[in-house]
């Protein structure tokens, strides 16, 4: 693993905390290109009002230097604006009355877990008898640390013409119609614009007005959403081993943001229902002499290792846990059924969730391209990077063009 991060924090505590471990030295940063980005993962029509008042207030603490990385570990501490309402609460000392307490609104037990949440199995996992330790480090706040990280990784990635963007093809049963044109590498910020994060106008309609009929049901509701990446080079990611290949990466990746339950790459599960002929990329040249393959059925993945045609996954996320018309559940304190304890949440949160999957599969791809590459300076990377395009451009897209050996014992 060339580029490794690490997040720390729970959800309402003084920060959330990551660290960024490999990026190279040179990348550029702003205050302002960060802020954007956490913003992104804020808005989203379906949000929940918690999405207005909950600022991500950041520091960069280490890594970075008069606007360049360092090529030390970046580290970034993101604090929570209403600490101050949960400091009794959540203070790591011990509290002097634990009695009053408890007693208090906020820091009263919560003993009725969530079903479909990590609620339940992590009481019973952590041998805890209420929810509030694993709500405050299972929540989806986490995702804000991730996405700080991956501005990192997006800019590096952004430095060797490599693009990332994400859309929404499905909310509930609304989906964007086969055949409908993916978003280019240029187009993130008029998909952004719209508030479903959908491109096809009359399925964004569709989808805003169903989330609509979903809150005034008191009802939540899940998606897809569908992550493309432009501009990588062919041979990332390897088929050597199980946990080199990229498909796996990122699949693990994905699957690792909350609420998520299901990865496709390319075709994915439409493949399995057609036969063979209909299910691969054929192979062609270009003007140029290099290798093309004239559909994307697979994702441009092959063998775990991509192809250098557009990558594209889909993921599926199920709908959110907290409802207002709560589910039925058990009590553990007293055994007995309950209503599930309400938290405050949003009724769909595809939309934003699209920024966090681009952000895991950014992070996946940096560090596949420095496992390739290497390169301690952004120059250094840019210069590996450049020799092995070049490499793969003499060998039409496979290895350096093959020389007859030298010498008394060539043939």
């Amino acid at each position: 693993m060339a580029l490794r991060y690490l997040t720390a924090g729970e959800s309402h505590g003084p920060a959330l905390v990551g660290i960024l471990e490999g990026l190279p030295a040179g990348v550029s940063y702003t205050r302002a290109a960060l802020e954007h980005e956490l913003a992104r993962r804020r808005l989203g029509h379906g949000r929940s009002p918690r999405m207005d008042f909950e600022a991500d207030r950041f520091e960069v603490l280490g890594g970075v230097r008069h606007g360049k990385t360092m090529g030390s570990p970046v580290a970034v501490v993101i604090h929570n604006t209403e600490w101050p309402k949960w400091t009794a609460v959540m203070s790591p000392d011990a509290p002097e009355d634990p009695a009053a307490l408890e007693g208090s609104g906020r820091g009263a037990p919560l003993t009725r877990p969530r079903p479909g949440h990590a609620d339940l199995v992590g009481m019973q996992k952590y041998g805890l008898d209420e929810v509030r330790n694993i709500l405050e480090r299972a929540s989806a706040r986490e995702t804000a640390t991730r996405v700080a990280l991956a501005y990192f990784a997006r800019a590096l990635l952004g430095e060797l013409g490599i693009a990332v963007v994400s859309h929404v093809v499905r909310i509930g049963e609304i989906a964007v119609p086969d055949g409908a044109p993916a978003p280019g590498p240029g187009d993130l910020h008029a998909v952004d614009a719209v508030g479903v994060r959908c491109l096809d106008a009359e399925a964004a309609a569709l989808m805003a007005t169903r989330i609509d009929r979903a809150k005034t049901e008191r009802d939540t509701l899940g998606g897809v959403v569908e992550v493309l990446a432009y501009g990588l080079p062919p041979g990332l990611g390897s088929h050597v081993h199980w946990d080199r290949k990229l498909d796996t990466r990122l699949a693990a990746a994905l699957m690792s943001v909350q609420a998520f339950k299901g990865v496709a790459v390319g075709d994915g599960f439409t493949s399995a229902a057609v036969p063979g002929s209909r299910a691969h990329d054929e192979i062609t040249t270009d003007s140029q002499g290099g290798y093309r393959r004239s559909t994307g059925r697979a994702g441009g993945l092959e063998g775990g290792m991509t192809t250098g045609e557009p990558l594209r996954l889909r993921a599926a996320m199920k709908p959110l846990s907290s409802l207002t018309q709560p589910l039925a559940t058990v009590d553990v304190r007293t055994g007995e059924p309950a209503e599930a304890i309400q938290q405050r949440s949003d009724v769909c949160a595809v939309p934003r969730a699209g920024v966090v999957c681009e952000a895991v599969v950014a992070l996946t791809l940096a560090d596949a391209l420095l496992e390739k590459t290497g390169g301690d300076s952004l120059d250094e990377v840019r210069r590996n990077l450049l020799a092995y395009r070049t490499a793969m451009a003499g060998g039409q897209g496979g290895t350096a063009t093959p020389r007859r050996p030298e010498g008394p014992e060539a043939p």
